[in-house]
């Protein structure tokens, strides 16, 4: 079974750039950590939409004759892990329909836990589904809608949902952006050449050559068109939780994230876990690549030596995307390797980002005693993980997270380390820039969800399921400067 949690998606998009779809492959590219099952892109030539979607990663599927059937100024694109619904190219996004509002393709990152009982009563009404994601149900909210314009019903869509949703949607001749009003997933904007671009992450603008300009705002609905950039707030307002994962996991290191550093982020991290969790030991080691930051941070703290003590092939998935027991079973020793040199007869410090079932780290402590190393002591650069995600993000069940039912103790004696210690959650926060917990979600960490989640296989709904918007209007409602 997976050890880490499972990425959601990344999207990416840009309007007004000749070379539109393969600069989205390019940041599509970028973003293939955020999923690795299926991608797909969407291009405009000013009077249709065409789309090409495939199952694996970015650089298997786009291949120049591929992209050469995707011309125009305006794309989006998607790269998935799936958080709801089946793996199948039915599921692969941006997907694209016709209805009355004419041609129109979304991609998404997040959740919408009232979706399926949005859909049952779509279906009920005579809806036809061809996908299992959730995401589909917009798409056929959009259809019905009797709005007056596109953006109208794409508000109208959303404004019923609690859930998690930074999305771009795409029309022959427009591209609109927004994000749910808490702000769950990231979604920034920046610009290349006069183009406006959007993307999950700026790693994805950094290669491309774009300028990063700032975030789409938790709420706000961001119009490019030929009139230029204009920006509405029709959500009514919630408060701001920002999945702090990105910060301790997801994110690529060399990414602004909510406005923020995700390396010094995670310098911060080992830093503090260093001051908390100090150990009497001779090197810190890694667990490569999402452990590295926070190592480096806790060592420099320390005063104890870094060194890579284990290697990592980089030709292979990341051990939980394998989906045959066998292949798990050695899925670790394919992608880890201890430096025995290093490791021997030395008191190791081993960085991990997360602990979620247990089962790696329990492999990796093993590997590094059978490397000859003297001690083990395990430093997680979070606290331990508790509660399920459900907003966006798959996550296994409350039952099969260890620390939900075991102690500290208990998992140090399941991992066979001589000492396992995690950082704090106030740590937590103020490596991360919010130390009054004002902006972030810590439910993985608490069991305290800012919604009440829709768990599956159990009836219930949101409280105060409704968003609501401002107005229904987007004539009436306020543009940003």
């Amino acid at each position: 079974m997976f050890d880490k949690f499972r990425e959601e998606c990344g999207v990416f998009g840009i309007y007004g750039h000749a070379d539109a779809a393969q600069l989205t492959y390019f940041g599509l590219y970028a973003l293939q950590h955020r999923g690795q099952e299926s991608a797909g892109i969407v291009a405009s030539n000013g009077e249709r939409l065409q789309a090409e979607r495939g199952m694996g990663q970015v650089n298997d599927i786009f291949t120049e004759p591929v992209l050469s059937r995707l011309p125009g100024n305006l794309a989006i694109g998607h790269v998935r892990y799936s958080t709801a619904g089946k793996v199948s190219i039915n599921e692969a996004q941006p997907f694209a329909v016709k209805c009355s509002f004419g041609q129109i393709a979304l991609c998404h990152n997040g959740n919408l836990p009232d979706a399926s009982e949005s859909r049952r009563q779509l279906e009920s009404e005579g809806a036809i589904f061809s996908s299992t994601s959730d995401t589909e149900v917009v798409l056929h909210r959009i259809a019905r809608s009797k709005s007056s314009g596109i953006v109208e019903a794409i508000i109208e869509a959303l404004c019923e949902d609690e859930g998690a949703f930074s999305m771009l949607f795409a029309t022959p001749r427009a591209m609109i952006a927004l994000r749910d009003p808490r702000g769950f997933r990231p979604l920034c904007m920046g610009t290349l050449d006069g183009a406006t671009v959007f993307a999950s992450e700026t790693c994805a603008f950094d290669l491309i050559g774009a300028t990063y300009v700032r975030d789409v705002a938790p709420g706000e609905v961001v119009i490019v068109d030929e009139d230029g950039v204009r920006s509405i707030n029709p959500f009514a307002a919630r408060p701001t939780t920002h999945c702090i994962f990105e910060h301790v996991y997801f994110s690529r290191p060399d990414s602004l994230v909510f406005g923020r550093s995700v390396n010094k982020s995670r310098h911060l991290l080992g830093r503090h876990l260093a001051r908390e969790c100090p150990a009497d030991a001779d090197i810190v080691v890694p667990v490569p690549d999402s452990g590295v930051a926070a190592a480096i941070g806790y060592a420099a703290e320390s005063g104890l030596k870094f060194r890579f003590g284990l290697m990592r092939n980089h030709y292979i998935g990341r051990t939980f995307i394998e989906p045959h027991s066998k292949a798990r079973d050695f899925g670790v020793k394919v992608k880890l390797n201890p430096v025995k040199d290093l490791i021997e007869g030395r008191r190791v410090v081993l960085i991990d980002d997360s602990i979620v079932r247990g089962t790696t780290s329990r492999k990796l402590v093993k590997m590094m005693q059978d490397a000859g190393a003297h001690e083990v002591h395990m430093r997680i650069s979070c606290p331990p993980t508790i509660a399920p995600c459900y907003y966006g993000v798959d996550t296994p069940t409350r039952e099969e997270l260890i620390a939900s039912h075991q102690s500290v103790e208990e998992i140090r004696r399941f991992l066979g380390a001589d000492s396992l210690g995690y950082l704090s959650l106030a740590g937590l926060l103020e490596a991360v820039g919010d130390p009054g917990d004002q902006r972030h979600c810590t439910a993985c960490y608490t069991g305290n969800y800012p919604t009440r989640p829709i768990i599956p296989g159990q009836s219930g709904d949101f409280a105060n399921r409704t968003t609501g918007c401002r107005s229904a209007n987007a004539s009436h409602l306020r543009e940003k400067s």
